[in-house]
């Protein structure tokens, strides 16, 4: 008998050590309200026949267990392809979360400081310039040198000076343009991600770097990082360290051709308010970059294609403590240090991410803190981001929470549709 005791002891605290398996289970064995969360349902069919919204996926999770996940609407016009849970969708800028993780990863196994030059990595980035002024008439610009070396930590909380080239500062774009550094940051058919980065790297940053804020292409400069680091294809490199343990079978740089047909349209509003199918965005000059074949140029700060439940299975690993179904892709003391506020004194100073007191940024995610526990219903502690053409993921770990909300639109003029899902969701919170 003492020695089934024992194994039963031995079993329980290995499941435990394991982890909780995501599963599905009734949203009142997670403390929600099936009732409440029907309301998602009605939201959604109110907004698609409104034309707001043309459908797509959400998921939610509590307390380990799927809750909710549910598809919308039609992929096509005249409501002939219906969207369904295993879509693959553009995750644009939600690609930034992961490749951080991949640097904390790095990070974690002492390959590399968060505070160390890039150009130790890069050596492209050894004498950077800063724009100093720019005349609009002939586009001639004069530049200055860096008073420090951009740091991978500026990379991460996107104040090294580097911008997008779509709408940079101070003239920036224009100088972007000159060495075609538009419409770059999602897929490139020029350059593979070595050849793109040392491009970059040309650039006059728009300002000092640590000086401010300033979203921009620095988590592609990181996903070269890792490359560099660990003698792999950043495709490669994911692969192997995220999507493999997690069971994210469907996120691609490129998607194999087996699952292109998964991959949904990208649809936009017209001046009209009316939905159409986006063949061309502002962006990208081809919205179908993930059916391309691989050519080496992996932007980690916007080029995976990706599913809800995969997503969702990577941010319950975050909420987790760095591990999901036994398997462990950071420590839970990383994930702490990543999600903790890096803008205290930036934002104090008005020169951090947001002028709203409690909005601010960690390391590759915007934060929720104290100081906004008025301002929404996300806990402090929440950490989140979106992606160009309407993604959107959250991490509540006070209420122990993700969500997970996939359509491809652009431009959406109703992008708000996720801040009213999310009240939904809160409001469904019954225990």
């Amino acid at each position: 008998m003492k020695k089934l005791i024992l194994f039963s002891l031995i079993f329980l605290i290995e499941i435990n050590l394991a982890g909780q398996t995501f599963v599905n289970s009734l949203p009142e064995e997670a403390g929600m309200s099936s009732e409440k969360l029907k309301l998602i349902d009605a939201m959604a069919q109110k907004y698609m026949q409104e034309e707001k919204f043309p459908g797509g996926v959400i998921l939610i999770a509590r307390h380990g267990s799927i809750v909710y996940h549910k598809s919308f609407g039609y992929r096509t016009p005249g409501k002939k392809i219906p969207y369904k849970n295993d879509d693959i969708f553009r995750i644009a800028s939600m690609s930034k979360a992961i490749t951080t993780v991949g640097i904390m990863q790095l990070y974690e196994q002492g390959l590399l400081e968060l505070d160390d030059p890039v150009y130790k990595y890069i050596p492209a980035f050894k004498n950077v310039q800063v724009l100093d002024t720019y005349n609009s008439e002939d586009s001639t610009y004069t530049t200055v040198p860096a008073k420090s070396p951009i740091t991978i930590r500026q990379l991460l909380t996107h104040t090294s000076g580097i911008t997008y080239g779509d709408y940079g500062l101070n003239g920036t774009q224009f100088i972007y343009y000159k060495l075609g550094l538009v419409n770059v940051g999602l897929s490139n058919t020029r350059w593979n991600t070595e050849q793109f980065i040392n491009q970059l790297a040309l650039a006059p940053l728009a300002f000092q770097p640590g000086e401010k804020y300033s979203y921009g292409l620095n988590m592609d400069v990181l996903g070269r990082v890792i490359e560099v680091v660990s003698g792999q294809t950043l495709a490669t490199y994911l692969k192997k360290n995220i999507f493999d343990p997690l069971g994210m079978n469907d996120t691609w740089f490129y998607l194999p051709k087996e699952k292109r047909e998964r991959l949904v349209p990208l649809y936009g509003h017209d001046k009209e308010d009316k939905l159409f199918i986006n063949n061309s965005s502002g962006m990208i000059a081809l919205v179908d970059y993930p059916k391309m074949d691989d050519n080496n140029h992996y932007a980690g700060g916007g080029g995976l294609s990706s599913t809800a439940m995969d997503y969702a299975r990577f941010i319950q690993a975050l909420l987790d403590g760095g591990q999901l179904d036994g398997k462990r892709i950071l420590s839970h003391r990383t994930v702490e240090m990543m999600t903790s506020d890096q803008m205290i004194a930036m934002n104090k100073e008005g020169r951090g991410f947001s002028q709203i007191p409690g909005y601010t940024y960690c390391l590759g995610f915007s934060l929720i803190t104290e100081e906004a526990s008025g301002m929404c219903l996300k806990s402090p502690g929440t950490f989140e981001w979106g992606g160009y053409f309407g993604t959107k993921f959250f991490i509540d770990p006070k209420e122990d929470l993700i969500f997970v909300g996939m359509d491809n639109i652009y431009p959406n003029h109703f992008g708000y549709f996720w801040n009213r899902v999310t009240a939904l969701i809160y409001g469904a919170i019954d225990d």
